[in-house]
Formats: C-alpha cells, sequence, structure tokens
C-alpha cells in the first residue's frame, strides 16, 4: 500500500464514496494531531492521496512517518 519515493512516504485509499472518504480522514486528523504530525493529502470524490514527510528533518522519511502510515493503514482496515 505505501510506497517510498521522492523523499515521502506516499499512498492511495479508496473508498466506496465521499462520505466514507471523508470519514476516514476526520479520524486520520484526530491521530495525526495527537502525534504532532500532519499529513499532505487531497480527497478527490472517493479517493484520498497522502504524502507523509518530516519537515523538521528536512522533508525526508522519518520514523514519524512510518508511526504515523501505520495508524493510517489501522484506520483504513475499518473501512474495507
Amino acid at each position: 500500500m505505501w510506497k517510498e519515493e521522492n523523499n515521502k512516504l506516499q499512498a492511495t485509499f479508496k473508498f466506496k464514496n465521499f462520505i466514507e472518504a471523508f470519514g476516514f480522514m476526520t479520524e486520520v486528523a484526530f491521530y495525526a494531531e495527537k502525534q504532532g504530525h500532519h499529513p499532505n493529502w487531497s480527497n478527490v470524490y472517493n479517493t484520498v492521496e497522502i504524502h507523509l514527510t518530516t519537515h523538521d528533518a528536512g522533508n525526508t522519511v522519518t520514523e514519524k512517518d512510518h508511526k504515523l502510515a501505520k495508524v493510517i493503514s489501522t484506520v483504513f482496515e475499518k473501512y474495507n
């Protein structure tokens, strides 16, 4: 699901509809805020694209990104 390219962890998530995609983003937002690590993401209808990188580390992939990616994947599993 996740791939590391250009100093980013990237993944695309597809849902049944916009409401599910938005619900997923809302849930992820709470975890991201708790971790103090926020994704770069976009949403178009039922598709959410996420790019993770650690700005404080010079825009590279760090353990913070892998930790948040794991949480995001766990949240996504609830929708499938």
